[in-house]
């Protein structure tokens, strides 16, 4: 798998049409798991060795959005309410503890790598914010969205604002390298939203859409957020590559996972409705997996499950096929990859908290 995952530049991903084929033959009694990597080591929470570093931080990203208008400060105060997990956050501060103690053994956060976490979460949420107005979503981490609160149009502004306060934040950390490479994210995004309304004829070509897709969409963020702590806690440029490489496997499985949730949770656990990405019109992992063994599913990702029936037609193709199984196992194998590239740097508990993580993001239900 180390032919897709070496090189920064997203030029790699049409390649990653072969790997449809493979995966879709390879017998499911064969499926690695990242549990391998870890088991001799000592276990390590992610989440209570970044608790530190992450302490007060939603109040932190508030103090980012001084805000004089009551109703524009409730609405960002109802996303950034505390009760995430802060999932980027915490990869964040410790890819940058660990590329530090990699460095000179130093086990301090910098401000300005902390700065990078609040700037990550902010971009994130924004995104959401966005994507809401984008789908018409009506839930969202299983409370009312924004959008279905105060309507579209409040809904990009209170987006935008928040995005404005990133770029603002991001512009205070004072470092032109940082500044290029966190606006990456947010041209990806852009560029994401624009490839997930379009789709491809030739199944090759659909599949490599939607890995690149799902890059631009949400491993960017995570992997350009690695990058920037990684410059700032250390000058070799092999490390930087280690934990972009590091961002983007674990970014994309976490979409493959999210994907296979949408067809196997159920939406009071999954926080906002199933079978979602069908009634957007959107084939994701389990569908095109699926559309190898039932081939009539085609023309309903073409006309993008638009015509009655279609949304519990192709959920039901999908649940009868292997669909799920392998697009779990392409997740698998990102995650491994992860593994591989973050145990170069020098052993810490930080680094075996990012190798726990790979397995966190495949056992997740939610």
């Amino acid at each position: 798998m180390c032919h897709f995952t070496q090189r920064s530049s997203t030029s790699s991903f049409p390649k990653i049409c072969n790997i449809f084929w493979r995966f879709h033959h390879t017998s499911t009694s064969h499926l690695c798991s990242c549990s391998k990597t870890v088991s001799d080591e000592k276990y390590q929470d992610p989440f209570q060795l970044g608790r530190k570093d992450l302490k007060n931080l939603y109040e932190d990203i508030k103090k980012e959005l001084l805000v004089s208008t009551a109703e524009l400060k409730e609405m960002c105060d109802y996303y950034f309410d505390g009760k995430g997990k802060a999932f980027r956050p915490m990869i964040v501060v410790l890819m940058a503890r660990a590329c530090n103690i990699h460095h000179n053994n130093s086990r301090e956060v910098q401000a300005s790598q902390r700065s990078v976490a609040i700037i990550a979460e902010m971009i994130h949420t924004a995104s959401l914010v966005h994507d809401d107005v984008i789908d018409d979503a009506n839930s969202r981490r299983g409370k009312m969205t924004v959008n279905q609160i105060w309507g579209e149009r409040k809904a990009v502004l209170a987006g935008d604002f928040i995005l404005s306060a990133a770029s603002v934040a991001l512009a205070r950390i004072g470092n032109t390298t940082i500044i290029s490479v966190l606006t990456q994210v947010i041209e990806d995004l852009v560029r994401g939203e624009f490839l997930q309304l379009g789709s491809k004829e030739n199944e090759n070509e659909r599949f490599a859409h939607y890995l690149e897709k799902t890059f631009k969409k949400t491993a960017s963020l995570i992997a350009n957020s690695c990058k920037a702590v990684s410059i700032l806690g250390c000058p070799d440029p092999k490390v930087h590559e280690i934990a972009y490489q590091y961002g983007k496997n674990v970014g994309i499985a976490f979409q493959l996972i999210d994907d296979v949730l949408d067809f196997t949770s159920c939406a009071d656990h999954l926080g906002k409705p199933t079978a979602a990405d069908l009634k957007l019109g959107l084939a994701t992992g389990p569908v095109l997996f699926a559309c190898r063994q039932f081939p009539e599913m085609n023309a309903m990702i073409m006309r993008r499950f638009s015509k009655p029936g279609d949304v519990e037609r192709a959920r039901k193709y999908v649940l009868q096929s292997d669909g799920v199984q392998q697009t779990t196992y392409l997740a698998q194998r990102y995650c491994h990859e992860a593994t591989r590239e973050i145990s170069k740097l020098r052993p810490s508990p930080e680094r075996e908290a990012l190798i726990q993580l790979t397995e966190m993001v495949l056992m997740r239900d939610k």
